[in-house]
């Protein structure tokens, strides 16, 4: 996807999170983070814009981490998420291309990481948004989607601090069935998870190159179904199961970021 595809996704979820957090009301609780009412998911993620576009503006070369958020009255934290999201927008409409900035995952460019990083966050918040909201969840784009699962596997889940390990080498793959290419083996172990692009003639029973064996589970759906359901935003009722079933619930016991 380009950056501006990202900046836009990014726009169009922000205004949505804010639109549910307002119908649902700042003490309406969030499905999918138990711990939290509205107001706590609103003054972290307005708090993630902030941090971000303050990097983006900025050009800042050492990590950071979002500040605390302002201890605001009720009525001005809607207020206040849709301000800090506007001005994220701005920033990564204006930044420069050759944009350097500090990143924390791959990515072809600082200005791609930012704008990919911030648009799948809104995204998945702006499902909690609208779940604690009882609302239907606003469709996401089959490409955006299956994007999503890409940076969740082959970054997130590729740095040590990944909990998604097992004792005896297993492999997972992972096919979303309306978007082209979209095909992943994950190798795990007691290493970090290792992910590779399955490649694009590989049949129903590909062999997994370590194991020269059939991989141990696959998990085939709408790109859109199997994001939420890797971000534990979803059940796995709406995707295909093949194979050993522990492992679909070994991810949603440990894949927490």
């Amino acid at each position: 996807m380009e950056i501006t595809e990202f900046v836009e996704a990014l726009r169009l979820d922000g205004g949505l999170l804010a639109d549910a957090a307002e119908e649902a009301g700042l003490d309406a609780s969030v499905p999918a983070c138990p711990e939290w009412q509205m107001r706590d998911l609103v003054t972290h993620i307005g708090g993630v814009h902030r941090w971000a576009t303050e990097i983006v503006a900025q050009g800042a070369q050492q990590p950071s981490r979002p500040a605390e958020a302002p201890d605001l009255p009720d009525e001005e934290l809607i207020g206040w998420l849709r301000e800090g999201h506007h001005h994220l927008v701005l920033a990564l409409h204006s930044a420069p291309r050759d944009l350097a900035a500090w990143a924390f995952l791959p990515a072809p460019s600082p200005l791609a990481f930012w704008a990919r990083r911030q648009a799948h966050e809104t995204s998945v918040h702006r499902v909690d948004a609208q779940q604690a909201a009882g609302a239907s969840l606003t469709p996401l784009p089959s490409a955006f989607a299956a994007d999503g699962i890409d940076e969740l596997l082959t970054g997130f889940h590729g740095r040590d601090r990944s909990r998604i390990r097992t004792d005896v080498p297993r492999t997972l793959r992972l096919r979303a069935t309306d978007a082209p290419g979209a095909d992943w083996t994950v190798h795990l172990s007691e290493a970090p998870p290792r992910t590779v692009r399955t490649p694009a003639d590989a049949g129903p029973d590909f062999d997994a190159p370590e194991q020269g064996k059939p991989v141990d589970c696959t998990l085939e759906g709408p790109a859109e179904e199997l994001y939420l359901a890797l971000w534990n935003r979803r059940p796995w009722d709406a995707v295909t199961i093949t194979g050993d079933r522990e492992l679909p619930e070994l991810w949603r016991e440990r894949a927490g970021i």
